[in-house]
């Protein structure tokens, strides 16, 4: 019973040193919470259309015929074309391109309505700058499908022409008939998309770089020693009462995101919202025990930083969501299960997007659990750096 009662005072102690040290020191502050959320702020802003809407091009209109004018007319009415430039020539258009004033731009050549009429198969052109990828391959997709569409209008009216009816020649332009069915996210936003995986890996990363730089700074200021005594010399009730504020702090973050997420913004939610909380806990928590683990084989701040701030930038990449782990080498298939963010994503992917039952998520959930605790056999280790107080510059 004393001895209970000698731990229960040493966690409270070290908890409250932990309060005070997280109050007294600006830093904290700013990278556990100012930066957090002025980091989904500044996000969610940016992406609050979804997609990117109204993209700057130009046109080189050189046929100035009715079927070019209303082919632009068309393509204007797009809610992702924005037409800005109506130019002579092409090294006019390039030139624009090239000052970053548009994005893509439209050529149609002369003789474009008599050769369309004729049925010879006129050429249009389009170029779009890839150096800006999504914004090139939104436009790639809409000046294609304004295309095709062009081009089955001419047909249409040139088979009219003939006196075909209307019914076979729809029938004819469109013989097999394509029902789409977009699932998981429907309205295709890219601020559901990237937000969701995004914001959560800011997280994770400022949870590593934070829990890091809480031991380090022990050692660094030869202080570990009497964080230990205030802990009774217990390692568990060390770790423990230093980093709950935090994990407090975190996942209080990290819900908050979520119920702006699935509430304010009305994100897909087609499972239980519980269950996205659960992983967002247990995400705090593993992240955590990565963070002690790095400092068990590492006990310096400034190598201890590093490697935090590389495992998270690494992670993010890794996790599947910037791109798709199959198509990576199978080399990075291991590594990649080896990142909580990753599982968290399929969590969300699986409870989120798609609402299937929480029993096929399990091995996700495990996995975060297994990392949570993971640190736990390395804490003597740990224990002996902070013992030894050396800081290693």
């Amino acid at each position: 019973m004393v001895e209970n009662a000698r731990n229960k005072k040493g966690l409270w102690a070290v908890i409250v040193r932990e309060l005070h040290r997280l109050v007294s020191r600006p830093i904290y502050l700013l990278s556990m919470v100012a930066f957090p959320l002025f980091t989904g702020f500044l996000l969610l802003s940016l992406m609050k259309s979804g997609l990117p809407t109204k993209i700057p091009v130009a046109i080189v209109d050189q046929d100035r015929s009715d079927v070019s004018r209303n082919f632009i007319q068309k393509l204007g009415s797009l809610d992702m074309v924005d037409i800005c430039y109506k130019v002579e020539t092409f090294t006019e258009a390039r030139e624009l391109m090239q000052a970053g004033e548009i994005f893509g731009f439209l050529m149609i050549p002369e003789s474009f309505e008599a050769k369309a009429m004729a049925a010879r198969q006129p050429q249009i052109s389009f170029y779009t700058n890839n150096a800006y990828f999504i914004p090139s391959s939104l436009l790639y997709k809409s000046f294609k499908t304004m295309s095709v569409l062009a081009s089955a209008a001419v047909v249409e009216q040139l088979l009219l022409a003939m006196g075909e009816d209307h019914m076979q020649i729809m029938t004819a332009l469109q013989p097999i008939a394509l029902d789409m069915h977009p699932l998981g996210n429907p309205t295709l936003n890219y601020s559901v998309y990237l937000n969701n995986s995004f914001i959560p890996g800011v997280l994770e990363l400022m949870i590593l770089l934070v829990t890091v730089y809480s031991i380090g700074v022990e050692i660094k200021e030869q202080k570990s020693r009497e964080w230990l005594e205030t802990a009774n010399g217990s390692i568990v009730w060390a770790i423990t009462g230093k980093l709950l504020p935090q994990t407090i702090i975190f996942v209080a973050l990290g819900w908050l995101a979520q119920s702006v997420f699935y509430g304010y913004l009305s994100f897909p939610m087609n499972g239980k919202l519980w269950h996205m909380m659960l992983a967002m806990f247990l995400l705090v928590l593993a992240s955590q025990s990565l963070a002690v683990i790095i400092m068990c084989f590492a006990p310096s701040l400034r190598i201890g930083l590093s490697a935090a701030g590389l495992f998270g930038i690494l992670g993010m990449s890794l996790s599947g969501f910037s791109f798709p782990l199959p198509a990576m080498y199978e080399l990075f298939h291991l590594p990649a299960n080896l990142v909580p963010l990753r599982h968290y994503f399929l969590i969300y992917v699986d409870q989120a997007l798609n609402g299937i039952p929480l029993y096929y998520s399990r091995w996700h959930y495990i996995a975060l659990i297994c990392f949570a605790i993971a640190s736990t056999a390395l804490l003597p280790r740990l224990k002996n750096a902070l013992m030894r107080q050396v800081y290693v510059p």
